[in-house]
C-alpha cells in the first residue's frame, strides 16, 4: 500500500513559465511595460461620515494616469496594460500615444490562479503534462495525461498508469500546458485593440478611473504657551482599497462634493482556493488519515492583504513601523513638505508636492497645514430657544479664528476630524493632554473658523420664563427701536441666567432660537445678530452670575 500524503495545491504547482509556445493565431498580442511614470488624483467620497476608514468598502474614486511604453510590429495586436487598479472602469480608460488609435477596450477580470488554470485546461479537452520527481531516483520525468474532474475535494487526474489524485505520491509535482490563450493574469489587466502598418516604439499614457480610494483630513489643534495662541497641524490620509500598490507616484487629492454617476462594474476575479485531501491507496475500507488542507492563492497576491478587516484610524502622531509598508493594517505617516494648493474649477485641488508609493490595502498620511501661533479667541455660547423654559446646561467652547494669512492661514481647509490638546500642568510636570474632538466644515479664505468644544460644568446657563407683564417689570427693558410692536402679541419676559465659578471671567455668547416672524422687541442688553437670529454677547465676571431679560412679539 502507498502511504498516505497531503496534497499541497500551491499556485506554483502549475508551473507558469511552462505554458508553452503560443499558437500563431495567437502571436501578436504585446504586453506594454510596466508603468515609467504614475499619477493618482484622489477624490473623497461625498457622503462617508469622520473616523477611520474600511478598506472593503472605499466610495471613493481616483483618476489615475500612467506612462508607458510599447513596441508593436505590423499587424493587427491586443496591447496588454498589467498592473491596473482592480477597480478600473474600462468605459472611462482612454489611451493616447498609438499613432492608430483603439480598436476596442477589455477588461480582462479573470486572474491567474490554481483553480483558474485548472478551468483553462478544459479548453484543450483536460490534457496537460505533469511533471513528476520519481520516489527512488530522484529524477524528474514528464507524463501526458488528462484532468478527469475537478471537485470540492480536489483533482483527479488520468496517466498511462491509471487515474489518481493529483499531488499524492509526496514528491514535488508540476503540471503545464500548451496553450497561452487563456486570459488569465497575475495581476488585474486592461487590454486594447489596435493596428498598425509599421513597426512603432511609443511612449503612450493610459488613464482611468478606479473605485476603491478615499482620502480624509485630519486635524491637530494644539494651545500654544502664549495666551490665545494655538498651533494648527494637518494630515491629508490617503486609502487603497485594492489590490495593486502605484509606487513612486505623483500625488493629488481634491477637495469638494463632485456629483458622479456610475453604474456596478465586474469584480475582479481573484480565483477559488483548492481545498485537497489524499487518502490511502489500498482497499475502501482503510480508514482515511487526519485531512490536511492547504489552500492557494492567485499568483503575485499576499493572502494577508485580503483579510476583511476595517482599519482604525490612529492619531495622526502616529509614527510608522518597521516594515510598515508590507502590513495593511499599519498607516504610513510621510512628513516632508507641505501640500500646495490650487483651484480646480469649483473645486480645490491639493499637490503632494514629494513623490510617495500608495501601496496596496493600505492607510497614507502626508502633510498638509503646519500653522505656528494661529490667534484664536476663547467663546462660551448658549444656544436657547425663544419662551421656553431650560435647566441648567454647560456652554459649549468655542475656538475662533479667521482663515486669512493674518492669522497665520489663509488656505481652503477641507473638512475633517479635529483633536484639540491642551497644556496641563507647570514646569517639568506639564504635559500636552487631549481637551476634545470636534470636526471642521469645509472652509474658504478669508473665512470665520469655529472649533466646537463640549464645555465644562463652570460655566452654565438656563432659561426662566418669568410670566410677569412688562408693565410691571423693574427696572424697564430697552425696547429695540426697528422692532413694531402695536398690533402683534407681546411675550412674557424670558430671564437668562448666565454662572461662572471660575477665578477669571469669561467672554460668552446666547443665541436665540426664533420662530418665522417672530422678533426680540425688548431686552435689557442690545443683541447683535448672526446668521439672522439674535446673539447677546456678554461678559461673565470671575465667580459671578449675571442675567439678561428679553422679550418677544410675534405677528398675529
Amino acid at each position: 500500500m502507498r502511504p498516505a500524503f497531503s496534497w499541497l495545491i500551491l499556485a506554483g504547482l502549475f508551473g507558469v513559465s511552462g505554458l508553452g509556445a503560443a499558437p500563431a493565431a495567437l502571436a501578436q498580442d504585446v504586453l506594454a511595460s510596466p508603468p515609467v511614470d504614475v499619477s493618482v488624483t484622489v477624490y473623497r467620497d461625498p457622503d462617508r461620515n469622520q473616523g477611520g476608514f474600511d478598506l472593503n468598502n472605499l466610495n471613493g474614486f481616483a483618476l489615475i494616469t500612467e506612462t508607458r511604453r510599447v513596441k508593436i510590429a505590423p499587424g493587427q495586436h491586443r496591447l496588454r496594460f498589467e498592473g491596473v487598479a482592480d477597480g478600473i472602469e474600462p468605459a472611462s480608460a482612454i489611451v493616447t500615444g498609438l499613432p492608430s488609435g483603439v480598436i476596442e477596450k477589455n477588461r480582462d477580470a479573470a486572474l491567474l490562479s490554481p483553480s483558474a488554470l485548472i478551468d483553462a485546461a478544459e479548453a484543450q479537452q483536460g490534457r496537460v503534462i505533469l511533471a513528476r520527481t520519481d520516489e527512488a531516483t530522484g529524477k524528474v520525468t514528464r507524463v501526458e495525461g488528462r484532468i478527469r474532474s475537478q471537485a470540492a475535494n480536489g483533482v483527479v487526474f488520468e496517466t498511462p498508469d491509471g487515474v489518481e489524485a493529483l499531488r499524492c505520491s509526496g514528491m514535488p509535482e508540476t503540471f503545464s500546458f500548451a496553450s497561452t490563450g487563456t486570459g488569465l493574469s497575475a495581476q488585474p489587466t486592461l487590454s486594447v485593440l489596435t493596428r498598425t502598418d509599421k513597426t512603432i516604439e511609443a511612449v503612450v499614457q493610459i488613464s482611468y478611473l478606479a473605485r476603491g480610494f478615499d482620502w480624509a483630513a485630519d486635524y491637530t489643534a494644539s494651545m500654544a504657551a502664549s495666551p490665545g495662541k494655538m498651533d494648527l497641524g494637518a494630515w491629508i490620509t490617503l486609502a487603497n482599497g485594492n489590490g495593486m500598490s502605484f509606487p513612486n507616484a505623483r500625488v493629488q487629492i481634491v477637495a469638494g462634493r463632485l456629483n458622479r454617476q456610475s453604474g456596478e462594474i465586474e469584480p475582479i476575479s481573484l480565483g477559488q482556493p483548492l481545498l485537497a485531501q489524499c487518502w490511502p491507496q489500498g482497499s475502501t475500507s482503510d480508514t482515511p488519515d487526519q485531512t490536511y488542507i492547504e489552500r492557494a492563492f492567485p499568483l503575485g497576491f499576499n493572502p494577508e492583504r485580503f483579510r476583511r478587516y476595517a482599519a482604525a484610524m490612529p492619531a495622526p502622531a502616529a509614527v510608522m513601523k518597521a516594515g510598515a509598508a508590507n502590513d495593511a493594517r499599519d498607516i504610513i505617516v510621510t512628513g516632508s513638505r507641505l501640500a500646495e494648493q490650487e483651484d480646480l474649477g469649483d473645486l480645490k485641488l491639493y499637490r503632494v508636492p514629494d513623490r510617495t508609493t500608495i501601496s496596496s490595502r493600505q492607510s497614507k498620511q502626508v502633510r498638509m497645514i503646519d500653522a505656528k501661533a494661529v490667534p484664536v479667541a476663547k467663546i462660551y455660547e448658549a444656544r436657547l430657544y425663544a419662551d421656553s423654559d431650560s435647566d441648567f446646561e454647560p456652554l459649549d467652547l468655542i475656538l475662533r479664528t479667521k482663515n486669512d494669512k493674518k492669522n497665520e492661514l489663509g488656505i481652503p481647509l477641507p473638512s475633517g476630524r479635529v483633536m484639540v490638546f491642551e497644556r496641563a500642568g507647570s514646569g517639568a510636570a506639564a504635559q500636552r493632554l487631549l481637551a476634545g474632538e470636534t470636526t471642521l466644515r469645509d472652509l474658504a479664505i478669508d473665512e470665520e473658523t469655529e472649533l466646537r468644544l463640549t464645555g465644562g460644568p463652570d460655566i452654565q446657563a438656563r432659561q426662566v420664563n418669568e410670566s410677569v407683564d412688562i408693565t410691571r417689570t423693574r427696572p424697564a427693558l430697552r425696547p429695540i427701536p426697528s422692532v413694531r410692536v402695536s398690533g402683534r402679541t407681546v411675550s412674557a419676559v424670558n430671564r437668562i441666567e448666565l454662572s461662572n465659578a471660575r477665578p477669571y471671567p469669561v467672554q460668552a455668547e446666547v443665541r436665540i432660537d426664533l420662530d418665522d416672524g417672530q422678533e426680540i422687541a425688548r431686552s435689557d442688553v442690545t443683541p447683535g445678530k448672526k446668521n439672522g437670529q439674535p446673539i447677546f454677547k456678554i461678559t461673565i465676571p470671575a465667580n459671578d452670575t449675571l442675567n439678561i431679560r428679553y422679550q418677544t412679539v410675534q405677528s398675529n
